[in-house]
């Protein structure tokens, strides 16, 4: 199968909030379910989201240190809330609030990854959207890779630090709008 590589427009999609994205995917992150949700958002048909891996729908303003973060919690076992911007086919973008959790065989081994997705609170998109710019402008202030996630990492654990929570915490103070 192809990757999709869909130029960024600056326009949003949106579902309903009584509405559920689900994915689930192998330990590699490679989908195995997408429900019709996840394939409408996406501009994807099921035949073209099956196989790929999960981050076909990763947008560009995303920083790196996100999803090493989700990945970090979800491969020890752990669920994570995070708060997710994607990209469609045609390049529109969509938000959404995301639950991911490990899927465990009978033996208590993780054997995949299973993601339900809500539509976010729009009033914590304004400072999520902010926090997510510096991170992923620190990214890019470093000439390797692997520097610049150190460095939004280091950014990104201070300013948690500062608030006395963890990035879960976070971002449920701001789903609901506590914070």
């Amino acid at each position: 199968m192809s990757r999709m590589h869909p130029v960024p427009l600056d326009e949003a999609s949106y579902f309903g909030r009584d509405e559920i994205i689900v994915s689930k995917t192998d330990k590699q992150g490679c989908i195995v379910y997408a429900n019709d949700v996840f394939c409408r958002m996406a501009e994807l048909s099921t035949s073209e989201t099956i196989g790929e891996a999960h981050n076909l729908i990763r947008h560009p303003d995303m920083p790196r240190v996100i999803f090493q973060l989700l990945w970090d919690t979800i491969s020890a076992g752990d669920e994570i809330f995070a708060y997710i911007k994607n990209i469609a086919k045609s390049g529109k973008y969509y938000w959404v609030f995301a639950h991911v959790t490990p899927s465990f065989d009978a033996a208590g081994n993780i054997i995949g990854y299973h993601s339900n997705r809500r539509s976010p609170n729009p009033q914590a998109l304004a400072s999520i959207a902010g926090l997510y710019k510096k991170l992923l402008d620190e990214e890019k202030a470093h000439t390797s890779p692997k520097q610049g996630l150190e460095a939004s990492a280091k950014m990104l654990m201070e300013m948690l630090e500062a608030k006395n929570t963890s990035y879960s915490e976070f971002v449920w103070g701001l789903e609901n709008g506590d914070v």
